[in-house]
């Protein structure tokens, strides 16, 4: 069953920047109500109040009655908030009159209840995507949530909008071909990459080493031999020459 909630407002007699900082630091906060055939009214409330309100079940779907004094008490929802960004304080509050006979665009949470068999049997891995959907009714068919069991989803298999259960009073906005869940097949492990190694050059044996040198130097005294013999012989045609 829904919570009632009740938010006593006070008449807004000061404005501007620093009568809204006085106004929070006295526990109270600016806020404003308008719509529903009536004039746009400057109030303060307390902000734990508006606080439990979206901390509640139905959030800030919910319809509560909001008292000023030496006025009739109204049915209101919240249409906009603001919070401090670094204290996350409530800072400002727009709520709106609700008619009885006026239909409403709210967004409802959907959730899901029961495990697929996909997940329990094929060991497949569940998506819930959409998470909420909008919706158009009378304030008093407003749902809190709209719940789907999944238990028959299997691989392959999606669950869309067009299979929401709601009642004939509420209208999906949504697409109806949406995906709402789906199971899928477990993705494949991807084959380890070989390691690639490089292997350093084997050094030369001392051995080989030492033949491949003294294979040079024998290579460096026979050039020198040669290039000897070649010497005598020029000088030994000189000499001949010169006789």
């Amino acid at each position: 069953m829904a919570e009632i909630f009740n938010v006593e407002a006070e008449a807004r007699e000061t404005f501007g920047k620093n009568a809204a900082r006085r106004l929070r630091h006295s526990g109270r906060v600016p806020a404003v109500v308008y719509g529903g055939g009536g004039p746009s009214v400057s109030l303060t409330v307390d902000p734990k109040a508006i606080v439990r309100i979206l901390r509640s079940e139905a959030g800030h779907n919910a319809i509560f009655t909001l008292q000023i004094p030496d006025k009739a008490p109204a049915r209101v929802m919240l249409r906009d908030w603001q919070w401090e960004p670094l204290r996350g304080d409530l800072m400002h509050v727009d709520m709106v009159r609700i008619a009885r006979d006026e239909k409403l665009r709210v967004r409802v949470p959907v959730r899901i209840t029961g495990e697929p068999q996909g997940v329990k049997i094929q060991g497949g891995v569940l998506e819930f995507i959409l998470r909420e959907v909008e919706v158009e009714c009378l304030r008093a068919d407003i749902p809190e949530h709209i719940t789907v069991d999944v238990t028959d989803l299997v691989i392959g298999r999606q669950l869309r909008v067009a299979d929401l259960p709601v009642a004939a009073s509420v209208k999906v906005l949504a697409e109806p071909g949406r995906v709402v869940a789906h199971v899928v097949a477990p993705k494949a492990e991807a084959a380890p990459v070989a390691e690639v190694v490089e292997v350093a050059p084997t050094p030369a044996e001392p051995e080989l080493i030492r033949k491949r040198k003294a294979e040079e130097e024998e290579e460096g005294a026979e050039e020198a031999k040669e290039e000897k013999e070649r010497k005598d012989r020029k000088e030994q045609r000189e000499q001949k020459k010169a006789q």
